[in-house]
């Protein structure tokens, strides 16, 4: 509990930080007193990592004060910085990955004593130790690159707990995380706090941002506009501030169905992934798909999209077979696919977006041997500017851009072929609120004037019920309930997913 006498743990006071001609912060300032759970939040560009890593001395500020415990500290250099307690965990966790888990928890205690020598017994003693203190099992003789994402993030946490840590960021901490590993880290992070950690909990998700912190404050285009306890917002409130706009959200209400399905499963299994999967899909519904992890939701989208192998059953695109046994056949079947994971498994970060574009419909712009340069420029440009993608020019590299930019050119791409399915995998995943309302307005003006069927899976139960006309959810790779028009609330949709879920989720 914070009280109005103490001390903030860490203070910025009228921080400005200029790159060339670009104000990334602007007289910003910001308090974090000792054992609270502070949320810092804003849209892409907005200067929160700005301020983290002026805060972790990484950057130093043009103009301003820092303080730590009621004292100035002058700049702040990365050393200075973690002998005062505060650990940075950064989205890519800065781990060594060939390392043991008990290498990497541990290897900064040794190096800061400067050991010529690593005792393995103490080592190992002192990885159970943490461990056992965040209450989490991790196999501590396993390389760190073999972990999964949340496992790679607890080893991240405990390592701050080990280097005694007063004060814990955390960097948009959930963008890969399932809904129950993100339970489990609200869980890691209370515990924190009731042993008097501090935690600055960087996110744009409306969940998290209104369900752990104490008090809430909102950066945009490198000022804070907002402050306060989180009892004084609500969501409205929230998107205001970061966003300067009022957002409108409410159901998705799909055309009138009629005619033949867009697309159709039939008895569709894949061998310890599907089993007997039907569904019907009509031309202008947003559908939803959800389901805890190993529920065969992304399963259902690879075997749509040609990537698995020993589908039985039959896929149909309006009304006829297409059955697709590669990307290839998928994509000739007029269905578009935007992974879940847009960096690794979508996108071609060096390349510009006009390559990015085509990629999916290089045929059609190739005459012979020779790309027709001219078409697919045209083409790029036209996409570029339904998709209101904010960039100078299609010639832009992809990696340039925000999140929500380079998830338009995947759906962009689509576009381009012309897909009369697409289905979306994670379609907002490392994606703000501004970004989120343009994304899904694009696809509810797709699925309304041009007819596309999207099949929407994700674990962001208010992105489904707010965006989908309907919800089915997915257990042990079937289907296992279907909510739509006034049954769909986010509620509804919580407790079907529960209810659903396998004893060991539900115990777990």
């Amino acid at each position: 509990m914070i009280t109005s006498s103490q001390t903030p743990l860490i203070e910025l006071r009228g921080i400005t930080k200029r790159f060339g001609g670009v104000t990334a912060l602007d007289d910003v300032s910001l308090s974090i007193m000792p054992g609270e759970i502070h949320c810092l939040a804003g849209e892409n560009g907005s200067g929160k990592s700005t301020i983290i890593k002026v805060m972790s001395g990484v950057y130093r500020a043009d103009a301003g004060t820092i303080l730590i415990d009621g004292k100035p500290v002058g700049p702040l250099d990365p050393v200075k910085s973690t002998h005062a307690g505060i650990q940075v965990i950064y989205q890519d966790f800065s781990l060594f990955p060939t390392l043991t888990v008990t290498e990497n928890l541990t290897l900064n205690t040794f190096l800061g004593e400067g050991a010529a020598l690593v005792d393995r017994r103490r080592a190992r003693r002192m990885a159970e130790e943490v461990l056992d203190r965040l209450g989490v099992d991790l196999p501590l003789d396993a390389a760190v690159e073999t972990l999964p994402t949340s496992g790679r993030q607890l080893v991240a946490i405990a390592r701050a707990v080990l280097a005694e840590a007063r004060l814990i960021v955390m960097d948009e901490p959930t963008t890969a995380l399932t809904g129950r590993e993100v339970e489990r880290l609200f869980r890691i992070t209370r515990d924190l706090q009731s042993h008097g950690i501090a935690i600055l909990f960087v996110s744009h998700k409306m969940r998290e941002m209104l369900d752990l912190p104490e008090r809430l404050t909102v950066f945009r285009n490198g000022r804070k506009v907002a402050e306060g306890p989180i009892t004084d917002f609500d969501e409205a409130a929230i998107t205001r501030a970061m966003t300067g706009q009022e957002l409108a959200r409410g159901h998705y209400e799909a055309p009138r169905q009629a005619g033949t399905p867009r697309l159709e499963f039939r008895g569709v299994s894949v061998p310890g992934e599907l089993a007997e999967v039907s569904l019907s899909l009509w031309p202008g519904e947003v559908v939803g798909v959800s389901g805890l992890i190993g529920s065969g939701r992304t399963e259902l989208a690879l075997a749509a999209f040609g990537m698995r192998p020993g589908v039985s059953g039959h896929i149909l695109i309006d009304g006829q077979p297409a059955d697709p046994q590669t990307v290839q056949d998928a994509i000739a079947a007029g269905i578009g696919y935007v992974p879940e994971d847009r960096l690794s498994e979508g996108l071609f970060l060096p390349r510009p977006i006009r390559d990015n574009s085509i990629a999916a419909s290089i045929r059609r712009f190739t005459r012979g041997a020779w790309l027709d340069r001219r078409a697919a420029a045209a083409a790029t440009r036209d996409m570029f500017d339904r998709m209101a993608i904010a960039a100078p020019s299609p010639e832009v590299p992809v990696a340039t851009l925000s999140g929500g930019n380079q998830q338009r050119v995947m759906i962009g791409r689509w576009l381009m072929t012309q897909a009369r399915v697409l289905i979306l995998n994670g379609p907002t995943v490392g994606v703000d609120v501004g970004s989120k309302a343009t994304i899904h307005a694009i696809i509810h003006r797709m699925a309304r004037e041009e007819g596309l069927a999207v099949l929407m899976i994700s674990d962001d139960v208010p992105e489904l019920v707010a965006n989908c006309n309907r919800v089915l959810t997915m257990t042990a790779g079937r289907i296992t309930g279907e909510l739509s028009g006034e049954a769909l609330t986010e509620d509804a949709l919580n407790d079907s997913l529960r209810l659903n879920a396998p004893a060991a989720e539900v115990s777990a």
